[in-house]
Formats: C-alpha cells, sequence, structure tokens
C-alpha cells in the first residue's frame, strides 16, 4: 500500500529546500524529529479541504476498515465533536429534535460536545447500579425506545469501555435502527477490532458512527484518530464532514501525525497476522493469572483489567508494587488496574509482566464496598450549566449545591455528576473515596 503523506514529506526533504514557512525550527534537528514536521505547503495538501495526498491516504484507510474513514490529528475527541455535529445536521434534515440518549460512561468531550452543540440528553444506566461500567442491554434498550414519547436522534454507547467491557453493538444497532435512530459508538480503545480474525469493530456491528483513537491500540503517533462513517445509511458529503471536523479543531494540524497514521495503513494490512499471533499470548497470560488467584474484568481481546482488592490490595498500591518492577500500567485507581497489550510488545515482556504478577503474594481481600449509586436530581441543561459562573468549594460545603463542571470520579466509568446536577450527601461520599475534595458549582 501507498504511503502519500509520507512519500511526498521524504521527496521534499531529499530537494534539502530553504524552508521559509512554518514551523519555526526550519527543519533543524532539535529533538530529531523536525525535518518531518511540515505545514500546508503546496503539494502538501489540507485536513479540512483534502483533495491530493491526504485525501489519498483517507481513501488507503478507508479501504481497510470498509467505512468512508476521516483522520483527525487531536484525538478522538475532535472525532467525537465532528461526530455530534453532523449527527446534529442530521436532526436538521430529518426534522428531530437534537436529542441524544447517551450511556452514562460518556467521555467528558462527549459532555462538553452536547453543551456546545445544544443537545438535549437523556442518560442510560446500567441496570447494576454501578459506577464500574455502564452497559446497557439491547431488551432494555428496545423496550425504553418502544414506550418514549420522544425518540431520540440517536444512542451514544461507549465501546470497549476503560475497564474492557464490551457492549452488544450488533444487537444495540439492531434495536436504534428499528426505530429510526442512529447508533454511535465511542470506539477509542477498539481501532484493532477490524482487524481480529473475525472483526467485531462497530462499523462491522451495524453502528452509523464511531470513533477510534488509532493512538491508543496502533503503532501511531499520540493524537492521531479516526473517524468513520457506515457506508450503508448516511449520505454526507465528504465537505460536511470535513466542515463538522473544521467547527472544532486546530487550523495546524500535524503532520507529524498525519504521517503516523498514513504509515499505519501498511502496518493494518498485516494485522490480522499480527493478532493471530499475539492474541493466544494473551490468552495464555490470562488463564494463568486467573489460575494464581487474580480476578479479572472484561472481554476486550487486549486489555488486562485486575480488581486488585479481591487480591487484597487497593489499585494504587498494586501499581506502586509494579513501578518497583519497572511496569508502568495504563490506569489505576482504589479498585483496579488497567494494563493495555498491543504487538508491538515483546513476547519476553508479557512473560516478564505475568512472572511478576504471579511473584506478588495474595493477602486476604479487602471487603470495602463502593459507595451506594444514587440517580441524581438534575438542575439545569448541561450547556447552561457549563457555560454558568462559578466557584469552588470543599466538597462538604457543596451538598444542595448544582455542579458546574463536569466531574469524573474514575475515569473508566460512569461520572458521579454531571454538570447541571445537585450534588447530595451520597455524591459527597463517592467524591471523597475517589480522592476528590473540591468541586466547581454555580454561584
Amino acid at each position: 500500500m501507498k504511503t502519500p503523506i509520507h512519500d511526498f514529506i521524504v521527496s521534499y526533504n531529499k530537494q534539502n529546500p530553504k524552508r521559509f514557512h512554518m514551523p519555526g525550527h526550519k527543519g533543524a534537528s532539535y529533538l530529531g524529529f523536525e525535518a518531518y514536521d511540515i505545514t500546508e505547503i503546496v503539494g502538501a495538501d489540507s485536513l479540512y479541504e483534502a483533495h491530493g495526498i491526504i485525501k489519498e491516504s483517507e481513501l488507503n484507510a478507508s479501504k481497510l476498515f470498509n467505512s468512508r474513514t476521516f483522520y483527525s490529528t487531536e484525538g478522538s475527541s475532535h472525532a467525537i465533536r465532528a461526530m455530534l455535529s453532523l449527527t446534529l445536521q442530521y436532526a436538521k434534515e430529518k426534522s428531530k429534535n437534537p436529542l441524544i440518549w447517551a450511556a452514562r460512561n460518556a467521555h467528558s468531550t462527549f459532555i462538553s460536545a452536547v453543551a456546545l452543540l445544544d443537545f438535549s440528553v437523556k442518560w442510560l444506566y446500567s441496570p447494576h447500579n454501578t459506577y464500574l461500567s455502564c452497559l446497557i442491554e439491547p431488551n432494555t434498550l428496545d423496550n425504553a425506545l418502544k414506550k418514549a414519547k420522544q425518540l431520540p436522534v440517536a444512542v451514544y454507547i461507549t465501546s470497549p469501555d476503560y475497564l474492557g467491557n464490551q457492549a452488544k453493538v450488533f444487537e444495540l444497532a439492531n434495536v436504534c435502527h428499528k426505530y429510526d435512530v442512529l447508533l454511535l459508538v465511542d470506539n477509542a480503545h477498539g481501532a484493532y477490532l477490524k482487524f481480529l480474525p473475525t472483526s467485531l469493530h462497530p462499523i462491522d456491528l451495524g453502528c452509523d458512527m464511531c470513533c477510534d483513537s488509532a493512538h491508543k491500540t496502533l503503532p501511531v503517533l499520540t493524537g492521531g484518530a479516526y473517524l468513520h462513517l457506515s457506508k450503508n445509511r448516511l449520505s454526507f458529503l465528504d465537505s460536511d464532514v470535513k466542515e463538522a471536523f473544521r467547527l472544532f479543531g486546530s487550523t495546524s494540524p500535524s503532520y507529524l501525525i498525519l504521517q503516523s497514521l498514513d504509515l499505519a495503513n501498511v502496518y493494518l494490512e498485516q494485522l490480522t497476522n499480527k493478532l493471530t499471533d499475539f492474541i493466544p499470548i494473551i490468552d495464555t497470560m490470562k488463564q494463568k493469572l486467573i489460575e494464581n488467584g487474580y480476578q479479572l474484568i472484561g472481554n476486550e481481546p487486549l486489555k488486562l483489567t485486575i480488581a486488585t482488592k479481591d487480591y487484597g490490595y487497593s489499585g494504587n498500591e498494586f501499581a506502586e508494587l509494579l513501578t518497583k518492577q519497572n511496569i508502568i500500567v495504563e490506569f489505576f485507581d482504589p479498585d483496579y488496574v488497567v494494563f493495555m497489550l498491543t504487538p508491538s510488545l515483546k513476547e519476553t515482556d508479557i512473560q516478564y509482566l505475568t512472572d511478576c504478577l504471579i511473584k506478588i503474594p495474595r493477602k486476604q481481600a479487602i471487603n470495602i464496598s463502593l459507595p451506594q449509586f444514587s440517580y441524581p436530581t438534575v438542575s439545569m441543561s448541561i450547556r447552561e450549566a457549563m457555560l454558568s459562573p462559578f466557584e469552588t468549594l470543599p466538597i462538604d460545603k457543596c451538598v444542595g449545591r448544582v455542579l458546574a463542571k463536569a466531574s469524573v470520579g474514575c475515569p473508566p466509568a460512569v461520572p458521579i455528576l454531571i454538570c447541571g446536577e445537585v450534588i447530595n450527601e451520597k455524591a459527597v461520599e463517592c467524591f471523597k473515596y475517589y480522592g476528590i475534595l473540591s468541586c466547581h458549582v454555580i454561584k
């Protein structure tokens, strides 16, 4: 597969040009990559008006993902905002109300985007009343849509979530389409799912739009991401998509990240073979850990999430033990540690991790329960709260006040409260559990 963006910049450097253009380093080597860091010079195309090398590279990615695929150099956050902007455009074209039903574990970017775009949001909760995941059952969604006085324009879910739980995307998509509702998926942690021996990618499972953080699970620089549109149900022009990106994006997208996405297309051609070899290694590791007494969470193939309290440690203590062995985890909180695994790791790395985990002595389980879950009272819209004057108070003085800024006590899971909701005593207890000692509240 050709790599048009990278090839153009290599050719440009061979000419040894006198750079009277941005960036200011002029290609001089300070960190080692500057020669490849360019701007929109003649021939370099433009991300939001792509018709040359960027367009060609995006078409290569589209073929690999069997979708209409567009690049982001500002992560899935940028792709989520563009996706929601397109959804608003779709709602207006179809004379639908700008209402989204969203699983409660939506990323903070979703919250800020619906505020900026003035969407109304109805939150969908897990039936298990937990902060740890928010897997929506298809039959539950079906019943809710059947009884709804006002149907949403879209349902928004996160799958896989940070802990490695995967939703039933195929079934959820069928339910949504039964009611002429779009299914949007934050697939930030699952770009690689397309390239499993049997694809589990949301686009292949029937969703209408989704985002992938390429940089999270592929050999792509931080910030490289995709927005995928289904070929089957949406008829946006490419220019519509680019305008949605332009609305929220920097006018100086990184050509280093664009090259990284471009070169990743070559990697993706071989990824199924790599995963076929790598996943059995991970499965063997997980089985050894289970046999050694570990409780593992989630069903995502390339994520390892350990419920550490069952093994006798807080997540914080467990991560500290591993840091002493030069193992740096993706995430930890009082309850979990999360490891992200890709074929870029060596088999010896996986064996080292396995050995270190097995050597950690198991202790008596910690039986401290999570604070009880409670459904919040909504005082005002997300938009109104987010754009209101606020003050910061100690958490104990916040009871009865309205949260001004989105607060996520445990990043992989469900926010304790979202801006516009009233802080009650149970919420304060939860904030303290996650070490949050102050809040921004509406003045």
